[in-house]
């Protein structure tokens, strides 16, 4: 009879597992510094508009020439801003895609063994069925003969 099932790549099994759980990780890590940056982006377009729009005067006031110097310099920090978090955030974006082809490979070398498992566990099953029955079979012979011997049909040494 077939022995209990044993998977012998089952350390590889664990540590693809393992492994595609880091990815996840990395991944998730990933996702979070992007939405940071993105935040980071939101914050500095909202100051870009709501210093545009403290520029705005009443209609025929007087404007000063100080505070709009001030502003017009602070809009220019901001857009560099601006442009150094959009750099920020295609950096982010492409370590995020690459955190996704990692966690897909380490998924799919994970997948691969998880189902060559299955298919060792349905072939051992399917083998000590097999065996199984065998045995079965061969014990049903052997009453038979062994029933048909002690009604006399034929001797014992003869089954045997």
């Amino acid at each position: 009879m077939a022995g209990r099932f044993r998977f012998r790549l089952e350390a590889v099994l664990k540590l693809r597992h393992s492994l595609e759980e880091v990815a996840q990780r990395t991944l998730g890590k990933a996702l979070a510094a992007q939405d940071a940056v993105r935040a980071q982006l939101a914050q500095l377009r909202q100051a870009q508009y709501d210093t545009v729009e403290c520029r705005r005067t009443e209609p025929n006031a007087p404007i000063d020439l100080q505070q709009w110097r001030a502003v017009e310099r602070f809009l220019v920090v901001l857009e560099r801003r601006l442009a150094q978090a959009q750099v920020q955030l295609r950096e982010a974006e492409l370590r995020v895609a690459e955190a996704r082809q990692e966690l897909l490979k380490a998924h799919r070398a994970h997948l691969m063994l998880v189902r060559l498992k299955e298919r060792r566990l349905e072939q051992h099953t399917l083998e000590s069925q097999r065996e199984e029955t065998r045995d079965m079979d061969e014990m049903a012979v052997l009453r038979h003969q062994i029933s048909a011997a002690a009604r006399g049909a034929t001797p014992i040494g003869e089954v045997l």
